[in-house]
């Protein structure tokens, strides 16, 4: 026998919601112009910041007052500054960020399981309605198991219906 899906969640958004985050969205990254992306070369060659090398960076920064006269004029210990101050902010607004982000993915995930496993089951109520001989359940189950084998990626002709009650 098959189970119901369960239902755990049961919301929707209204449209001008939608367009509210993303205008927030939009603000958001109009807030930081600096943002760049990297190819995934680009990514593997960085050299990478962790605890003990931000101390390190840190330490790095505090000593350039008493070796002045070994560093380079090209070295700025402004721009080293800047881009660890740049480093801890953005560490903070990205675990915001990715908090926010993994409900997001999280949500958008359970709901389309919820929906794909009702319309599994409500598929299969249909097939054993056709079966049992239904007036008008064929009709809509051929337009439905033509629907089903495309989304699934199996063959129409040949071979039995993939879904099984006891699958869902």
């Amino acid at each position: 026998m098959t189970e119901t899906p369960q239902n755990r969640l049961s919301a929707s958004m209204a449209e001008k919601d939608v367009q509210s985050v993303k205008k927030s969205l939009a603000e958001l990254a109009k807030a930081m112009p600096f943002l760049i992306g990297l190819n995934e070369t680009e990514k593997r060659r960085l050299t990478k910041i962790n605890t003990s090398n931000k101390v390190f960076v840190e330490d790095v920064i505090k000593s350039f007052d008493v070796n002045k006269a070994i560093i380079p004029n090209f070295i700025s210990p402004e721009e080293i500054s800047k881009d660890l101050a740049l480093y801890d902010q953005l560490d903070e607004i990205e675990f915001q960020l990715a908090d926010v982000l993994e409900k997001v993915r999280c949500t958008r995930k359970l709901a389309g399981s919820e929906a794909y496993g009702s319309a599994l089951m409500v598929y299969q109520l249909i097939k054993t309605a056709t079966k049992a001989g239904v007036p008008g359940a064929a009709t809509g189950f051929e337009v439905l198991k033509d629907r089903f084998s495309k989304s699934t990626g199996r063959k129409k002709k040949g071979s039995q219906d993939p879904v099984q009650l006891n699958e869902l």
